[in-house]
């Protein structure tokens, strides 16, 4: 049987980090909240570690076995009025989910195959990327420090919970990451429009590879382009001058991790 507590006082401490953590802020306890049935039972299908709940009756009735196959500490109940209190706005699911984000993966435990990104400012394309790099098989994502982290909270929802089937890595400078990749046998690619750059169609992809995607309106800089291998260019019709960012990384994944 679950254990519900039923809310008396919507200020406590444990409920406010459903209102406080919002996209790339972070706690002492290295905590992320997500939003909505879907990415929330996913996350419980995995290893993810799971605070509290905060959730509507119907959501504990629907999904109890599920629950019950965690320990979870707080199964806090609400109707959609007080959570939405909790939350200071008004809310369209009936479940959030406080948990701890995953250790980052040390760069020499990545997989074959690494997306990097250097410099994208939305979260939303973050978790774009996440979810494409998921379906496709791509299983090792390297992120800055100055980009949203796939764990922020709309990274997360729009990654549907699916960031949680990658290793991810958080650098701080990209010269320096890309030079101990080569250096561990990595071949890197940036995607990106320029004079001598290879056509998709006609790229070899290597057994390791590291494809970087650039910032939304700016591309990849010059100084990065120098250190990549290869500079990789996506077949578009004349006058259009370039793909949605997430767009542009799931074609290219497809093509280099089925080798088409």
């Amino acid at each position: 049987m679950l254990n519900l507590i039923d809310i008396e006082d919507i200020f406590i401490p444990e409920l406010q980090i459903y209102h406080t953590l919002r996209s790339n802020i972070l706690d002492t306890q290295n905590s992320f909240i997500a939003d909505s049935p879907k990415v929330v039972n996913l996350l419980l299908d995995g290893d993810i570690n799971v605070k509290s709940i905060l959730a509507t009756k119907d959501y504990y009735d629907e999904f109890k076995e599920l629950i019950e196959t965690k320990n979870i500490a707080k199964l806090y109940v609400a109707d959609k009025k007080v959570i939405s209190k909790i939350v200071g706005h008004k809310i369209h699911h009936n479940c959030m989910m406080h948990g701890t984000r995953p250790a980052p993966t040390p760069l020499n435990e990545l997989s074959d195959n690494i997306l990097m990104i250097d410099d994208i400012t939305s979260a939303e394309n973050i978790g774009s990327i996440a979810r494409s790099m998921a379906a496709l098989g791509v299983n090792s994502y390297l992120v800055p420090t100055y980009s949203p982290h796939p764990y922020g909270r709309r990274a997360l929802r729009v990654s549907m919970g699916y960031v949680s089937y990658l290793k991810y890595h958080i650098y701080e400078d990209i010269i320096s990451t890309c030079q101990k990749l080569k250096e561990q046998g990595y071949k890197i690619f940036a995607a990106e429009v320029t004079k001598d750059s290879t056509p998709l169609w006609d790229v070899q992809t290597p057994k390791k590879w590291v494809l970087i995607m650039g910032h939304e309106g700016r591309g990849i800089s010059q100084d990065i382009l120098d250190i990549c291998d290869e500079v990789v260019t996506i077949e578009m019709q004349e006058g259009i001058k370039s793909f949605n960012v997430g767009v542009a990384a799931s074609l290219i994944m497809y093509k280099f991790s089925k080798k088409c």
